[in-house]
């Protein structure tokens, strides 16, 4: 078990370990049993609190979950450093909006769908309450259940108490504000990063996975082990961050073993992704901006998606999305995109409304007034 939920006490919970075993038979990464494990916790919490055992828990309960999580600020949400914008605000610059400081609707959602399946589990093995204390939709679950890809896609209401998640459009950082970003980096390994970042679309966390042996300096590509199918897949760089990439490691060395990107000061060791998160935010204090590391992902996949030499197949092959409706999120315009074209277009005069011959000017009078 690579994590375990305990009480109080330091007590393992036995019903949320077997709920936790059983994901890993079902072969998911060691990182979704962490998430599960949270929100089990925060389950499991609340009724310590309000003295119902797990067995007994009702609908009851679960309102109680989501008017709290609807209501309670989010610790990891309060801001430390003074200044700044407020929480939930959006920047000026990027356009993006901050965090909010209470819990977003996808960690309401992704807690209920924990909840429900944790009593699924459960009740297939005859325990816990004989009801699911978690309502769901039957309706979604005709929508999604032998529908044929070429069919219109159903629609279908919300479980209760579900709330409202909002799908995040995908928002990649401007040419003129990642110049200004580069040249914010102090070293040749935070430069090498950044260029393998956004050539490439690899997710942060794979990237930084990359050892010596992963570098294909013939062909221009590094291997990484892709997060959905954790496969050993490689995906292309640039000559440029190859370049950046060679600057480094010739004045750093390369390790005999592990990855490739070490910390500067200190005993080297692997960066972790949070080291590499403090020096983006550090880089971007004196911009205001607010970009985060997957921003760079998006960014390389909108230029790959807007580039006529690649089809949009080829895209998702370079992405290593599963589905090719992922990859044509990176297709919709932007109104940042537009700006040159609406100052064309308010600057353009009026057109005068005219009529072909065939309508009789004395009924366009009446239907439209004089």
């Amino acid at each position: 078990m690579p994590y375990v939920v305990v009480d109080a006490a330091g007590r393992e919970i036995a019903p949320v370990s077997q709920y936790l075993e059983d994901l890993q038979l079902r072969d998911v990464s060691p990182l979704t049993c962490r998430s599960y494990g949270h929100d089990l916790l925060r389950w499991f919490r609340l009724l310590w609190i309000v003295d119902v055992g797990w067995e007994q828990a009702t609908e009851a309960e679960t309102a109680a979950l989501v008017g709290w999580l609807r209501s309670a600020p989010n610790r990891q949400r309060q801001r430390r450093s003074r200044g700044g914008f407020e929480p939930g605000a959006v920047n000026p610059r990027t356009g993006k909006q901050l965090l909010a400081a209470g819990y977003a609707p996808s960690t309401i959602a992704h807690n209920l769908s924990v909840a429900h399946g944790f009593y699924a589990f459960h009740l297939h093995f005859g325990r816990g309450p004989a009801v699911n204390p978690v309502p769901e939709s039957r309706a979604r679950r005709q929508a999604l259940a032998h529908q044929s890809p070429i069919e219109a896609k159903r629609q279908h209401r919300r479980a209760r108490l579900r709330p409202k998640v909002q799908a995040r459009q995908p928002r990649s950082v401007p040419d003129e504000q990642w110049e200004e970003l580069f040249a914010q980096m102090r070293c040749n390994r935070d430069r090498a990063l950044l260029a393998c970042y956004v050539t490439s679309g690899a997710r942060a966390s794979e990237l930084l996975g990359v050892e010596a042996s992963d570098v294909d300096w013939v062909k221009g590509q590094i291997w990484v082990v892709s997060k959905g199918s954790r496969l050993r897949q490689p995906v292309p760089v640039s000559p440029e961050a190859l370049a950046w990439l060679a600057a480094y490691l010739d004045e750093a060395g390369v390790p005999a073993r592990g990855p490739i990107w070490r910390t500067r000061r200190g005993t080297p060791r692997p960066l972790t992704y949070w080291a590499v998160r403090r020096i983006l935010q550090r880089a971007q204090e004196c911009f205001g901006t607010n970009w985060t590391l997957h921003d760079f992902r998006h960014t390389a996949a909108q230029r790959m998606a807007r580039d006529p030499a690649l089809t949009l197949v080829e895209v998702q092959t370079i992405l290593r999305h599963a589905h090719i409706t992922t990859t044509a999120l990176y297709t919709v315009v932007g109104l940042e995109d537009l700006v040159d074209k609406l100052a064309e277009h308010y600057q353009r005069p009026a057109q005068p409304t005219s009529w072909t011959a065939r309508y009789d000017a004395e009924d366009i009078a009446v239907v439209f007034g004089e």
